[in-house]
């Protein structure tokens, strides 16, 4: 399924250093710089973060055509994008940071012209199954024809102070707190909730509250998320890592409140990791890349992975122990459907993820929308291709395809007892 992310898109810099001394001509911390970090920000942000999760993608946004826009097409690169122009500078945010903390924020660019959708970003726009707006109140969501499109998609608006009103019908919109106040009036985002919902007339409205989780109104009775505890320094990114979550939760089918439960917990652990300053992009051609550029073995295995068990981690240490990194190849959950049938997968593919990409033995973990993994192996060409012993080595049609660029097919011993449908079954 297909996700387009529409909006302002960024360019976030961080400068990194230490402050153990003041200016002597002012009572201000000097900042020892040691290291420059870009990303995308804004829509970029929250494409990246759907291209990290393997999800299929397209980023529809304006871009000036100056130096940092160039520097931010870069930082895009492995995110597929239309990009139509914008009339004015590229926003840049720039922060310094000691440690985890930012001690000051310097912005430059834009302006007051707004950016226009040309034809290619509205046919993008059409071809989506699900569209997350990611408005940063730049103006390109103020054009009529791409409202008139966005209209017609199911669409996650993530609003902004600054922005225009989401187009009326909206599956779910997104404001934190503060937007929610600014926007309503209400000094109570509780208050906010129901006031929100019908000027927007949106299906549903989600308030964040950072540390207090998120309150959900559908209709009824609102519903009071609870976030876990994490320790946050820096808030940054959380926003987009909520509205890219629960955006691809819904198009995949998830209930509304089981899809606001899973962005709340994506977001606690994105700041548990750092947050937009933590995040990398971390391409699995990259990785074999680095591996194979200092001789080593690049091992791949794949399945669906759902419940993970003893079993999947023995697989999994023993694919690891035969080279040098293991990328894991994962059945998407619209395949998992197709082959286990419309009660599965039991954990979602982003679950999934998370928890294999926990593991100590997993370098990377890419998802693949196919029934069999021929076209993901035909990009990473592993080495080694590994899968349990319930399978011998003449009954899987991918073999000869690895074996066409020099690769080897192993299958490591198998575990009676242990798999997802037998356990599924005795829990019946």
């Amino acid at each position: 399924m297909k996700l387009v992310v529409v909006g302002d898109s960024l360019l976030d810099v961080d400068v990194l250093g230490s402050a153990e001394r003041l200016c002597p001509d002012a009572p201000a911390p000097v900042l020892d710089v040691a290291e420059e970090r870009v990303r995308p920000g804004g829509a970029g942000l929250a494409a990246a973060l759907a291209v990290a999760d393997g999800v299929d993608v397209t980023l529809v946004s304006a871009v000036a055509d100056d130096e940092d826009g160039q520097r931010l097409r870069d930082e895009l690169a492995h995110v597929p994008c239309v990009l139509g122009p914008s009339p004015v500078p590229t926003s840049v945010k720039t922060r310094l940071r000691c440690g985890a903390q930012s001690i000051a924020r310097l912005d430059r660019g834009g302006g007051s012209g707004a950016p226009r959708a040309t034809d290619d970003m509205l046919d993008a726009v059409l071809e989506a199954d699900y569209v997350l707006v990611s408005d940063y109140g730049r103006g390109l969501t103020r054009d009529e024809r791409l409202r008139g499109v966005l209209a017609r998609r199911p669409v996650v608006w993530d609003p902004h102070p600054r922005g225009p009103e989401p187009v009326p019908g909206a599956r779910l919109v997104t404001p934190n707190a503060a937007e929610a106040r600014a926007l309503s009036g209400c000094g109570d985002p509780m208050d906010a909730l129901g006031v929100l919902r019908e000027r927007w007339r949106a299906r549903a409205v989600v308030v964040t509250l950072g540390a207090g989780g998120a309150l959900l109104h559908g209709g009824g009775v609102p519903v009071a998320v609870p976030a876990p505890s994490v320790p946050v320094v820096d808030p940054c990114g959380a926003g987009d890592r909520f509205a890219v979550t629960v955006a691809v939760r819904l198009m995949r089918g998830a209930a509304m409140d089981d899809a606001v439960a899973d962005a709340v917990t994506s977001a606690a652990e994105f700041l548990r990791c750092g947050g937009a300053s933590g995040f990398r992009h971390v391409d699995p051609v990259s990785t074999v890349d680095s591996v194979r550029a200092r001789g080593g073995v690049v091992v791949a295995t794949g399945g669906c992975f759902d419940l993970l068990h003893a079993g999947h981690v023995r697989t999994l240490r023993a694919a690891r122990a035969l080279g040098d990194c293991l990328v894991v190849c994962l059945n998407s959950d619209s395949s998992v459907r197709r082959l286990k049938g419309p009660e599965r997968p039991v954990t979602g593919q982003q679950d999934r993820i998370e928890v294999l990409r926990a593991l100590g033995c997993v370098d990377d973990v890419v998802v693949f929308e196919d029934d069999t993994p021929e076209r993901v192996l035909a990009d990473l060409r592993p080495d080694v291709w590994v899968k349990g012993g319930d399978y011998s080595v003449e009954s899987l049609p991918e073999a000869d395809l690895v074996a066409g660029w020099g690769g080897r097919t192993v299958v490591v011993p198998y575990h009676r007892g242990r798999s997802t449908t037998d356990m599924l079954s005795r829990r019946g």
